[in-house]
């Protein structure tokens, strides 16, 4: 098998080189069960199929398929089993028939062989209790978001965060930083990172950007939550796309949606497993008393958000109403490329957000390793030191406890250093080479 993957590699990088490629190589060669989550449409299909042609592949999405193997599920796997040989079995969009994780369990109990089974669904279905405790220790779960930036310009993963928590951060040591204009960030925000939608003019693919959320109200909710009232969660949805980048008030929520509270909490919980957002918790020292708790709450993708909120370019031109929109966007959009880019770091990052109680904020916070790294986010080509206040308050006042840098990420195009390790950088920095 690993001489197949091997064999196989240059198939997927032809298409975007996948940085969790290596990551899924290792996976396969050291636990039974792989399983990649990640939203419909992002290229689960294509990565497995192009990296491993020769497994025994299976589509849940065929209700005939689905419904034989609900039949009879440890026949079916037996047989799966056999057909594929010595290559894994390959089960797409698995999370419409949970209880087959309790099949596979009886396959791999009795083989000691690595890589038997490589599943992908647009859920986790080893979230609930049943399932997870029914395969301890043999599954390993992987994210695939999105494309970032850096998969499309076909470069390394960026190690940013890395960079920053050295003890003597260099600025040259930032490399093939790409000069951009502000219309060009503009741009890949509207873009997005679905393969399919993100090329085409923006009439159609905010079309397509829709019809993907409708398929997923009208297909994916049932496998994991039946809901009474689809249409209240399609509506949550584009509320959630407006809020990007905030901190959610159930109340105003509940109210404007007529839902209870804990509805709208359900609700969201939903949207987390299906990967439509992505929550950023409330960062709270051990001292602090006055830090708020609520979480952020992230659109999975910045095309996906502005598609909903039917935003065009020509609305984020200065002095348009919709300008200030612009802002949420570009947070968003820096999460989520930070976000992915977690996994090829050195250190463990958990990603948060901080606000006080008298209004002092960092969009991200990243600890790691008891180490923090603060990044501010402005849709500016020019900087102030005003714009850095927070973060050099934060470093001040917690430095001692925390070691800390601090990042703000703009439209410019200068690389400078403003004291205190404080730093300002273009955003197309999260895309450049880091020679570490």
């Amino acid at each position: 098998m690993e001489q197949k993957v091997a064999e196989n590699r240059k198939l997927v990088e032809n298409d975007f080189p996948r940085h969790m490629l290596r990551e899924l190589e290792t996976a396969l060669a050291s636990y039974k069960i792989v399983y990649i989550v990640g939203p419909r449409q992002v290229g689960k299909t294509t990565l497995v199929r192009n990296l491993l042609n020769k497994g025994k592949y299976v589509s849940l999405d065929n209700d005939i398929m689905l419904q034989s193997i609900e039949f009879d599920p440890d026949g079916v796997m037996q047989r799966f089993k056999a057909e594929a040989g010595t290559e894994p079995v390959i089960i797409d969009e698995v999370q419409r028939s949970p209880d087959l994780s309790l099949a596979i369990k009886q396959i791999v109990d009795g083989d000691k062989r690595k890589g038997q089974f490589l599943l992908t669904g647009s859920s986790n279905i080893f979230t609930s209790m049943k399932v997870a405790d029914s395969l301890p220790g043999r599954v390993v779960p992987l994210k695939l978001w999105p494309l970032t930036v850096s998969e499309t310009r076909r470069k390394k993963p960026p190690q940013i965060l890395d960079w920053a928590l050295q003890k003597n951060p260099s600025l040259s040591q930032i490399q093939n930083v790409e000069v951009m204009q502000r219309e060009e960030y503009i741009q890949l925000i509207l873009e997005g990172g679905f393969p399919e939608p993100r090329n085409i003019n923006t009439v159609p693919r905010q079309k397509q950007y829709r019809s993907y959320v409708d398929s997923i109200v009208d297909r994916d909710l049932g496998d994991i939550m039946p809901l009474r009232k689809p249409d209240s969660f399609r509506k949550l949805i584009d509320q959630m796309a407006m809020r990007t980048a905030k901190e959610v008030n159930h109340n105003e929520l509940s109210s404007i949606l007529g839902m209870k509270w804990e509805t709208v909490q359900r609700y969201l919980d939903i949207m987390l497993r299906l990967s439509l957002v992505v929550k950023a918790p409330a960062w709270r020292s051990k001292e602090a008393r006055r830090d708020i708790k609520n979480p952020k709450y992230h659109f999975v993708d910045s095309g996906m958000a502005c598609a909903l909120r039917r935003l065009d370019a020509g609305m984020f031109e200065p002095g348009h109403v919709n300008s200030a929109k612009l802002g949420g966007l570009l947070e968003s959009f820096v999460f989520n490329e930070v976000l992915r880019s977690l996994p090829f770091q050195d250190k463990n990052f958990i990603l948060y957000h901080w606000r006080s109680a008298d209004r002092r904020e960092i969009d991200i916070l990243a600890e790691g390793d008891g180490q923090l790294v603060g990044i501010e986010v402005k849709s500016a080509s020019s900087i102030r030191m005003d714009d850095v206040k927070h973060l050099k308050w934060f470093a001040a006042n917690n430095s001692g406890k925390y070691p800390f840098t601090g990042i703000l990420l703009y439209f410019g195009e200068h690389i400078l250093s403003l004291g205190d390790r404080c730093y300002a950088l273009p955003v197309s920095s999260l895309w450049s080479s880091f020679d570490l």
